[in-house]
């Protein structure tokens, strides 16, 4: 998200994982067709790692979903989530006032560094799942976790717009090859 500015964005709701709701389709580009660009994996892997990354995440938030109380556990969740995409995603996880999973949504896409947020569509999707907390994510292509300066000012953004419905923002990481960097341990929240 190094230029939140400069690039056109589509809204790509790539999963819901509240209970009770059937899951959403995925753009063709978030699945099988993304981990094939890869080259390393055929048509057919692409297509069952792109299954296996959903069954995981279904498991994951099954029931009333994991309860992320510590920073491994979201780096974990989050890793599985983000690694690998070759575009930024940004991505809302959605939280009851235990810290269980109600959702976990990929609001907005983007190109290779940077992608588009806009405070209103996050603040409905934290309305329409009750949230009572969020954890934002969004993946660095390029494997640097440094955050970015539009990085931070977007944080901020988005914490004083949950702020006026009463939804507190827990963390936002910054996922690059399979590793997590949290803006609140480093005192960016």
């Amino acid at each position: 998200m190094s230029d939140v500015t400069s690039h056109t964005v589509e809204s790509v709701p790539v999963q819901n994982v509240r209970r009770g709701r059937g899951r959403r389709s995925a753009p063709r580009e978030v699945g099988a067709d993304l981990l094939q660009v890869m080259s390393r994996v055929t048509e057919e892997e692409a297509r069952v790692l792109a299954q296996a990354r959903a069954i995981l995440l279904k498991l994951s938030a099954g029931g009333s979903g994991p309860a992320l109380t510590s920073p491994q556990l979201v780096r974990e969740y989050l890793t599985t989530l983000l690694t690998s995409q070759e575009r930024e995603y940004f991505v809302m996880v959605a939280l009851d006032n235990r810290h269980r999973v109600l959702a976990s949504e990929v609001l907005f896409a983007g190109t290779i560094d940077g992608a588009r947020v806009y405070p209103r569509e996050v603040v409905k999707c934290a309305i329409r799942h009750n949230a009572a907390a969020v954890i934002f994510a969004h993946g660095h292509p390029s494997g640097v976790l440094e955050p970015s300066q539009a990085d931070e000012l977007i944080t901020q953004r988005l914490k004083e717009a949950l702020a006026l419905v009463d939804v507190r923002v827990l963390d936002h990481f910054v996922v690059g090859q399979g590793q997590c960097s949290s803006l609140s341990e480093r005192g960016l929240l």
